[in-house]
């Protein structure tokens, strides 16, 4: 988001902890060099505020977040702290700073009531959650529910959104338990990739669909603020909608030398098997559709990293990729 903000003439004030992984995007594409970087903790309300209001910021995206399933079994308390209490410092901070007209949120898909049914899930549908993650997106979403309608209602300038992606692919994640990370690291090191669970349906998409689709829901906010201020799913199409055997598979097949994969056996954590999303109200009343199937993205997933591996500049092979996908 930054690269692309960055690339249409955006002043990007960053605001994160340390990258968690090595190698990490933000290290391998230097994109500190073309933002203000503050390197905080998003539970720290003082700093929070001080530098939103210092950075006299107009729109606010917020992505910050404990982000993996099984992380949150091992650390329930830091993952409700940084989703649940982030998202409400994110709120504090915003509604103290004037400068401020649009507020988007991202949670996750899984923030619905999953009832692990043949169903795409609409905005309308319940918060739920059954793990500590999940759980936690479904507060977030009660918690920026509660504040819109407490300190940003109708006669409010300032817009406040949330949007729910599905299973957000592309180059650049080394994150621990992610189907494709984890197969890219197997790969590259010439090891058999171990997977949880084949059988699980995931809403599969290219991460600059969702980003589009973030940064189109921004613009109708910034000039309806009263009519765009709700919840926004951005997924794939049905075809897209795939088992991880079936994404594994065109993984390996991109890769090429002789790239494989097979069931981990053991017990894990519970997660769940099947989840989609309806994304008919983005389509209709923000005009945002997805453009690239998932072959496409997985392609473009694995060129990125073998790109990498290759010793590309991997700032300009970004930008190449949002070349692509604007011109598709």
């Amino acid at each position: 988001m930054a690269i692309w903000l960055t690339q249409l003439g955006a002043k990007v004030t960053g605001y994160a902890l340390d990258p968690l992984t090595e190698p990490n995007l933000f290290s391998i594409t230097n994109i500190e060099k073309s933002i203000i970087n503050h390197e905080r903790d998003i539970r720290d309300l003082s700093s929070l505020k001080s530098v939103i209001k210092s950075s006299d910021s107009e729109i606010i995206i917020h992505m910050a977040a404990q982000s993996l399933v099984r992380e949150s079994y091992k650390d329930p308390v830091g993952t409700f702290a940084t989703n649940v209490m982030g998202t409400v410092n994110i709120m504090e901070a915003a509604r103290s700073c004037n400068s401020v007209r649009v507020i988007l949120i991202l949670t996750s898909d899984k923030c619905y009531e999953n009832r692990e049914i043949d169903y795409g899930y609409r905005e309308t549908d319940p918060m739920g959650g059954r793990d500590p993650y999940s759980s936690s997106k479904g507060c977030a979403e009660l918690v920026i529910s509660a504040y819109r309608r407490s300190f940003f209602n109708e006669s409010s300038v300032v817009a406040v959104a949330s949007a729910r992606a599905g299973n957000v692919i592309g180059g650049g994640d080394w994150s621990a338990d992610r189907i494709i990370p984890d197969a890219i690291r197997a790969f590259s090191a010439k090891e058999i990739l171990q997977v949880r669970n084949p059988d699980a349906i995931r809403p599969w998409q290219h991460v600059l669909e969702s980003l589009s689709g973030y940064m189109i829901l921004c613009e109708k906010m910034w000039y309806e603020p009263s009519t765009f201020s709700e919840g926004w799913n951005f997924g794939p199409e049905d075809e897209s909608v795939r088992t991880v055997e079936d994404v594994t598979n065109k993984v390996s097949e991109f890769w090429g030398d002789h790239a494989a994969w097979q069931k981990s056996h053991g017990n894990h954590p519970h997660e769940a098997t099947l989840l989609k999303l309806d994304i008919l109200k983005a389509k209709e009343q923000l005009g945002w559709s997805p453009k690239w199937d998932i072959d496409t993205a997985l392609e473009k997933t694995v060129s990125w990293y073998k790109s990498y591996y290759n010793g590309i500049n991997m700032y300009e092979m970004s930008l190449n990729q949002i070349a692509e996908y604007q011109a598709s």
